[in-house]
């Protein structure tokens, strides 16, 4: 089904914080599902940060373990990882489904949009079901590319406790 909106609202659409930040967050989402690895990291800026922090939602990462702490070229060795013939942890791949909800805009200007959103991230795998709950929050900026991640903090919920290995992209 195609929804054909008036040119006004194709104009506010276009140009809604909020509209263009839930759609970034769902095409994230959607790529991050379909193990579209490569797309997905060419959403990042040179200076990314992707970080999961372990235990509490804010930690010193100078003196606390992260479940997970990558600049831009940890990434790429992890895209690098995911999508080589040896990825024995996900094979065979992980199916995902994430719903991405309670989207809400802190700070958006010309140089960018801040915003947090919740997600259940429901990942099977070898006839096992992992439900995954957890909280975002992006950072992304506008560059003559498009609008890029410059920063993303996922919050798992259960962070806390003993997690089965994160395998995939969240």
């Amino acid at each position: 089904m195609t929804v054909v909106l008036g040119a006004s609202s194709q104009t506010e659409a276009a140009t809604d914080p909020r509209r263009i930040f839930e759609d970034f967050l769902f095409m994230e989402a959607r790529l991050m599902d379909t193990h579209k690895f490569d797309d997905w990291f060419a959403l990042w800026t040179e200076d990314a940060l992707y970080w999961l922090p372990c235990n509490e939602e804010d930690v010193d990462t100078s003196r606390q373990l992260s479940i997970t702490y990558e600049g831009h070229s940890d990434l790429k060795t992890r895209i690098r990882r995911l999508t080589g013939k040896f990825a024995h942890a996900q094979s065979p791949k992980s199916r995902l489904i994430r719903v991405v909800s309670n989207i809400e805009i802190e700070t958006a200007d010309s140089s960018g949009i801040i915003g947090t959103s919740t997600f259940v991230l429901s990942d099977v795998r070898l006839n096992r079901q992992t439900i995954w709950f957890g909280r975002n929050h992006h950072t992304l900026v506008y560059t003559p590319q498009g609008l890029r991640m410059q920063r993303k903090k996922v919050f798992i919920n259960s962070n806390d406790t003993t997690m089965e290995n994160l395998t995939f992209l969240v």
